[in-house]
This record gives structure tokens, C-alpha cells and sequence, in this order.
């Protein structure tokens, strides 16, 4: 075999390195932005694995507001990859290819957000840390690579969002009881409340008497939708009380 069929070959098996983690508020993927971005009082962690807390590989980056992140959807591994998939901004109902969505499920199950950088933290323990904000990853999520975002090369003002455009954002208004509200952390209720106001529930489910939960910051959140009215129905912290 020549050098170049070998160099072909490599190409094709080429294997992705994990170099940090996420550690965010989200335990499971339910209640997650279905985009990065939206919320920018979700705050996050970017931890990385102990052979690349090297401060050097960070020179420069505080320079940048934001980051890509290249990640894997680690709830997706293993699963087959279909051609077309149903994007839930569609309801759940109509097939787009997959190329043209976001969904995990994908012949590489990976993925990309772009996050604003808050800061470069030193720790003894964990070394530099990144925190992020806007992140729309599970906690524990690998991440592959990180590279900043360039605004005169990444901003696209004129660019067409496809069926993305179809369907308005809309943002359901919250009922938060207090004697709820107050078992949140208070540096966490803003973000929590962002995160319920962008409707956490898959588009599809639309039965008024559900009751749907999630697990965000600690806390288990219970809650119930009718029309545009979101109302938290209780909030129990991890260990029960």
C-alpha cells in the first residue's frame, strides 16, 4: 500500500480525542435549549481532561466573546442514523433530511454550539476552566474541539434559516408560585424561569393535563401547560425534600 492510499485509509478511520466536558444544570436532555444561544443566563462549565490542562493551549482565548464547541451527542451513541428525521420545529410530523436539521441522530452523532465566554478560571483541582454561557449541552457532555468565533467570517446577517424560519419563536408565559420558587437556588431562578418560558416540552405534546419534569440545578420541576400558560406545580430538591 502507498503512502497516499495509507494516508486515505487513516483519513477514514480517523478517531476524535475527548478533551473536556461540559458541566451544566441539565442531568438528562429533557428541558434543554433545543438551540445554543437562547437562554444566555444558562451558565456552564467547560472542564478539561487532565492531559489538556495545559494554560498554553488557552493563550489568547480570553481576546474572543465566544466559542464553538464540537461535541458528541453521547445519548445518540449507538443509535442508527436515518436519511430523514422529523425536526421537532415542524411538530414532530413532517421528514426533512437529515443534513438539513439538527438531530442526533446522525451518521457522526455530533455536534456544534456556539457559547459566549465568560471567563478563564485557575483551580487547583481542575485546572483552567472555561465558563460558558448559552450552552445547550448535558451535563457530562465530551467535547472534541474548541475554536472561537470569528464574527467578520461567522456572521451571516443576510443567511435564510430554511424551515427553521416557518414556525415564530414563541415564548409561553410562566406561572412560578413562591413557596416553588423558593427552593431554587436564587443564582439559578432566572435561568430556570428562561428555560420554562422557551417551552421545555417536545412540540408534539400539547395535553393540557400532563404533568412533565425535569431536573434542573439540583432541583426536581414539575410543571403543567395550558394554551400559552406555563404553571410550575411543585419543586423537590435531589435528595427528596
Amino acid at each position: 500500500m502507498n503512502e497516499e492510499a495509507k494516508n486515505s485509509e487513516a483519513a477514514e478511520q480517523y478517531v476524535l480525542t475527548v478533551v473536556a466536558r461540559i458541566r451544566s444544570d441539565f442531568k438528562t436532555k429533557f428541558g434543554i435549549p433545543r438551540q445554543s444561544g437562547l437562554i444566555d443566563a444558562l451558565t456552564a462549565e467547560v472542564v478539561f481532561e487532565p492531559e489538556f490542562r495545559n494554560v498554553d493551549a488557552l493563550r489568547g482565548i480570553e481576546g474572543f466573546s465566544h466559542l464553538w464547541l464540537i461535541w458528541q451527542f453521547s445519548a445518540a451513541v449507538g443509535r442508527s442514523w436515518s436519511p430523514t428525521v422529523r425536526p421537532p420545529r415542524l411538530g414532530g410530523n413532517t421528514r426533512m433530511g437529515v443534513f438539513a436539521t439538527r438531530s442526533p441522530f446522525r451518521p457522526n452523532a455530533l455536534g456544534l454550539s456556539c457559547v459566549r465566554l465568560l471567563g478563564v478560571c485557575r483551580e487547583q483541582e481542575r485546572g483552567h476552566v472555561l465558563h460558558v454561557a448559552g450552552a445547550d449541552l448535558m451535563d457530562g457532555t465530551p467535547i472534541y474541539d474548541i475554536k472561537p468565533y470569528i464574527p467578520y467570517a461567522d456572521c451571516h446577517p443576510e443567511a435564510s434559516g430554511g424551515f427553521a424560519d416557518q414556525t415564530p419563536r414563541r415564548l409561553l408565559r410562566v406561572d412560578f408560585p413562591r413557596e416553588w420558587l423558593c427552593r431554587v437556588p436564587e443564582n439559578k431562578r432566572a435561568a430556570l424561569r428562561a428555560v420554562l418560558e422557551n417551552d421545555p416540552r417536545p412540540s408534539y405534546q400539547h395535553d393540557a393535563g400532563r404533568v412533565y419534569g425535569f431536573v434542573f440545578a439540583g432541583c426536581e420541576v414539575r410543571f403543567t401547560v395550558d394554551g400559552e400558560i406555563l404553571t410550575v406545580r411543585s419543586v423537590e430538591s435531589g435528595d427528596g425534600k
